[in-house]
This record gives C-alpha cells, sequence and structure tokens, in this order.
C-alpha cells in the first residue's frame, strides 16, 4: 500500500510545530511499516491484519498506538491500495475533531 500524507500535517513537522514523541514515533512506525506491506481490498482485511483499528464510514479507519493514547486517523482507497493519513495526535486531540471529516 501507498502511503500519503496531508500536506498541512507534513508542513507542521518540518518547521517543527509539532514533535512526534518517542513512543508514538515507534509504535507508529511499526503502523506504517504494517501498512506499507498491506494489500487490503476490503475493510475486513484492514480488520484482520491490525485487530486494534476501528473501521468508519466511507474508507476511513483509526489506528490506536501506544495503547490508545495515540490515534491516526486514515482514509483507504481500497481500489487503488493507497492509504491517506489525515491526523495523527493524542486521544485527548482525538476527541476533539470529527474522524469522518478531517
Amino acid at each position: 500500500m501507498l502511503i500519503c500524507y496531508r500536506e498541512d500535517y507534513r508542513t507542521q513537522h518540518a518547521q517543527g510545530l509539532s514533535k512526534p514523541k518517542p513512543r508514538l514515533r515507534r509504535r507508529g512506525d511499526g503502523v506504517v511499516s504494517s501498512v506499507r506491506r498491506a494489500d487490503w481490498a476490503t475493510p475486513a482485511d484492514v480488520k484482520r491484519a491490525i485487530r486494534s483499528v476501528s473501521i468508519l464510514r466511507d474508507g476511513r479507519a483509526v489506528f490506536n498506538i501506544a495503547g490508545n493514547k495515540y490515534r491516526i486517523v486514515v482514509w483507504i482507497n481500497y481500489p487503488y491500495r493507497v492509504v491517506y493519513i489525515r491526523f495523527v495526535g493524542t486521544h485527548r486531540q482525538y476527541d476533539t475533531i470529527d474522524a469522518q471529516a478531517v
């Protein structure tokens, strides 16, 4: 699967405005490497591969990282096998967003 980042997320990290915590980086890198090796055709494939994922509507999924302390919201384009990262943040930050709208 190809992984694409939101431009504002990439810019934010490049400018040093938000530095990921070491624990998030270690665990998040594990999820990213799993996603890169994956070949998901359906939401059921995602759930089978990563049991802690929450499947939302319209190709959205939420990955729980580091014991549910952090969340990664993605949109998966199944026909093209592309995963778009829409949000990375703490559980508290996740509670303030609409995962279907980011």
